[in-house]
């Protein structure tokens, strides 16, 4: 008898045991029904009965199947809940906050548990606005769904990926009252979180294994995907774990729907975990972490040191998934910010189940050093000056639980490391989340409940720390430039492609200001958009190169130098697997006046080739007046694109208006910029053109060196990734011919000079603002050596 046979005979049995036992009214039912949990107690006997004698029996060799008995105490991971609340009144007030919303939420009948499982969330996105629809978790029910702009959908995708969220949420809304019993001893609180257990525990069996998951996906049994279902089961056996440590008892037959419950998790992580690893031979994949996780919830919940002890010794294991799916400069093999989060955090469960058996996994390190403190490291480096993670390759820029899951990893980061960087992080997460407390970073909810375990992440204020240095990640491929002297920085992306979860992007640049990131990585919209493909993953999304209007090839750039000396910060990074025959040179040199982007292109051959360099600004370009004393302003808008939301807009329609090499079909219009032109519009002489940035009311500005030949527009663009619709004007500088140079310079609250002396060599020059002098310095470029700042006097 085949393993699938064996669980449809299961499945089988207990819904026959189910359906024997129900009132008529429930067995006749409509098809789409929501179990109140206050209402499963109250019914005479169990749901579920005990397990067949042949499962009970292949389970009872290990131990597995059933919870730790009540005999066997469970260790407290850390410090009680109740002492938390004692000693913080931060932690009080959010316990208390958080037990007012559950009672709404229990009033309304809001937990009730779906008897349809759940589909892909990646779905819950509008078909034309293409933002993520709207999600209520107090609604106990919902047929229509809703975008953002007004849009009402219906639909099984759209029902299946909102039950997603509703499991989730309910999943949440379990540990959040298991948490609130444990803070404040609150009892409705534990009756309603041990409710939700059990009627999970007992509807989880009638799920099938899901006949609508898509054939790449490893299929799960209340989802549509195992992985999903790895992450809900977490989230459920950790509120279970919380609840047996503060005592709470279940009875023998609550018992036994829990040992099925788990039983069925093992069996389906156990062989999920065997085709990633072993099959697919793929066992570094983000999904992997997943799997260990829910098995270290499983086996923590039984009392099994053993296995899992095994689970983190074996191939695929915790050390060895540290050891392959993070690379040696701390960062997630494919160089996503979000899959970098989303794999610490399974890590972060792994260890706080092992912690229960006296195992330490917070010091563990992987191959050459790999670590989560690293990863920590990375992640607090990575991110800008306001503490907002970089949106690199597939991941949202904003997002609700996003936040949540970046508060969550980020308070157990500064509490188990101690690692300041995470501050900024941790305050940045809470503003998205809108904090309730005094302060709009204040912590709250139930991430800084759980794991929250100091002061207010921003009691320490802004000031009396110095600014963060460079650093290269050079095994994934970004690199940041700072200098304390300048409040301009940079981050560039010239590694790896990232595989399933890349983006065509080599030599990408963000600016990035301390007011906000001028140029960022927009990220990319949920998966079931066809935006992802159209725009957010192409070239011409990002701030980089593109040749005769296509993408980039998949491929690994490289960094050619990154070094500091005294006056400046040089960085060159190149890429020759682009397109064929092309070689990309990016040039950065960062002094504490000004950033120099020297972007230069070559091919192999001579003919003329259509060029384009694509600059993304998140905020409005604006002119710079030449008339002296004259301040520029809002009334005189360099560009025809508008950063307000547009419903008219269709954002997959712009995005294929933009293929066209020569961009003569831009659907929003296109608009030069101003310079020196002849009757046909094109530049007789190089000219600077000048424009201005407003971010958080801070002036960025930005001269670019238009040579004869070359053209610079302004066009309408798809918004970011959080609401496409909200249209940005992107500048494209475009040349055609073998070779192009594209020359630009940033400086933050007056604007610089750009003249070329020769083909190799420039002069940024600019006005000191307290005594008017003007300062000058020539850069050379050479093929071999790069960029040299030459001495003054000296060129």
């Amino acid at each position: 008898m085949t393993r699938e046979r064996e669980r449809e005979r299961e499945r089988a049995r207990i819904y026959e045991n189910r359906e024997s036992r129900q009132e008529p009214a429930d067995a006749s039912g409509p098809q789409r029904q929501s179990r109140p949990v206050s209402r499963r107690h109250g019914k005479t006997g169990p749901l579920l009965q005990e397990e067949s004698g042949e499962f009970t029996a292949q389970k009872a060799q290990s131990g597995a199947g059933r919870p730790a008995a009540v005999s066997e105490p469970l260790s407290l991971a850390q410090g009680s809940l109740r002492d938390k609340t004692a000693r913080f009144p931060w932690a009080k007030e959010t316990a208390e906050a958080i037990r007012e919303e559950l009672l709404r939420m229990n009033a309304a009948g809001s937990p009730a548990i779906p008897q349809e499982p759940g589909g892909w969330w990646h779905q819950y996105v509008c078909p034309v606005h293409h933002t993520e629809l709207l999600f209520d978790p107090a609604e106990a029910e919902a047929s229509l769904f809703r975008c953002p702009y007004g849009c009402v959908l219906e639909g099984e995708e759209y029902r299946g990926a909102w039950l997603v969220f509703k499991h989730q949420s309910l999943a949440r809304t379990a540990l959040e009252a298991a948490a609130v019993h444990a803070s404040l001893g609150d009892e409705s609180c534990a009756q309603l979180g041990k409710e939700l257990l059990i009627a999970y525990a007992e509807q989880f069996p009638l799920y099938p294994v899901h006949a609508g998951a898509q054939g790449w996906m490893l299929k799960g049994r209340a989802f549509h995907q195992a992985l999903t279902e790895a992450i809900w089961s977490t989230t459920l056996l950790g509120a279970y774990l919380l609840l047996r440590d503060e005592g709470v008892s279940f009875s023998e037959e609550e018992t036994a729907a829990l040992g099925i419950f788990m039983g069925l998790l093992e069996e389906s992580m156990t062989e999920y975990r065997h085709i990633l690893i072993h099959e697919r031979q793929n066992a570094e994949n983000n999904y992997t972490a997943w799997l260990n996780a829910s098995l270290s919830c499983v086996y923590a919940a039984q009392g099994r040191k053993d296995a899992l002890e095994a689970l983190i010794e074996g191939e695929g294991g915790f050390k060895h998934h540290l050891s392959i799916g993070v690379n040696a400069d701390g960062l997630e093999f494919e160089g996503s910010t979000y899959y970098h989060v989303f794999v610490l955090r399974a890590y972060l469960i792994s260890a706080r189940m092992a912690e229960r058996f006296g195992i330490d996994l917070y010091a563990c390190e992987g191959g050459n050093g790999r670590s989560m403190r690293g990863m920590f490291e990375a992640m607090a480096d990575l991110a800008d000056d306001r503490g907002v993670l970089p949106a690199l390759h597939d991941g949202p820029m904003e997002r609700g639980p996003y936040a949540r899951e970046i508060a969550e990893i980020a308070e157990q980061g500064l509490s188990r490391y101690g690692i300041g960087g995470l501050r900024p992080i941790l305050r940045e997460a809470y503003r998205q989340l809108g904090g309730t407390l005094a302060s709009p970073h204040a912590r709250c909810g139930l991430e800084a409940l759980l794991y929250g375990e100091d002061v207010q992440p921003d009691a320490a204020g802004e000031g009396g720390k110095p600014r963060r240095g460079a650093r290269l990640w050079a095994d994934t491929g970004f690199a940041a430039g700072r200098r304390a002297g300048n409040p301009l920085s940079f981050l560039a992306d010239f590694g790896g492609h990232g595989g399933a979860h890349g983006h065509l992007d080599k030599l990408h640049l963000s600016v990035m200001h301390p007011a906000g990131t001028l140029t960022p990585d927009f990220g990319v919209v949920p998966y079931g958009s066809p935006l992802r493909q159209a725009w957010y993953s192409e070239t011409r999304s990002h701030n980089t190169v593109t040749l005769d209007g296509l993408s980039q090839a998949p491929h690994t750039g490289q960094c050619r130098r990154f070094e500091e000396t005294e006056v400046a910060l040089y960085a060159w990074f190149q890429s020759t697997g682009a397109y064929p025959g092309c070689t990309l040179d990016r040039h950065l040199l960062l002094t504490d006046g000004w950033l120099l982007d020297w972007f230069r292109v070559t091919m192999d051959d001579s003919g003329p080739r259509s060029i384009q360099w694509w600059m993304h600004p998140a905020a409005e370009p604006l002119p710079v007046s030449e008339e002296p004393g004259e301040l520029p302003g809002k009334e005189h808008p360099a560009a025809a694109g508008t950063c307000e939301g547009n419903v008219e807009a269709n954002p997959v329609l712009i995005a294929e208006s933009l293929m066209d090499d020569r961009l003569a079909g831009a659907s929003g219009g296109r608009s030069p910029l101003a310079g020196k032109r002849d009757g046909d519009g094109a530049p007789t002489a190089p000219a600077a053109v000048q424009i201005r940035y407003e971010l958080g009311g801070e002036s960025v500005y930005h001269t670019a060196l238009v040579m004869p030949g070359d053209e610079l527009i302004t066009l309408q663009t798809p918004g970011d990734s959080v609401d496409p619709c909200r249209l940005l004007t992107a500048i494209v500088h475009s040349h055609t011919g073998a070779s192009a140079d594209f020359i630009h310079v940033y400086r933050a609250g007056h604007a610089a000079d750009l003249r070329r002396h020769s083909e190799d060599v420039v002069e940024v020059s600019v006005r000191e603002a307290d005594s008017g002098k003007t300062c000058a310095r020539t850069i050379r470029l050479s093929g071999k050596t790069g960029l040299e700042l030459m001495e003054p006097g000296g060129e």
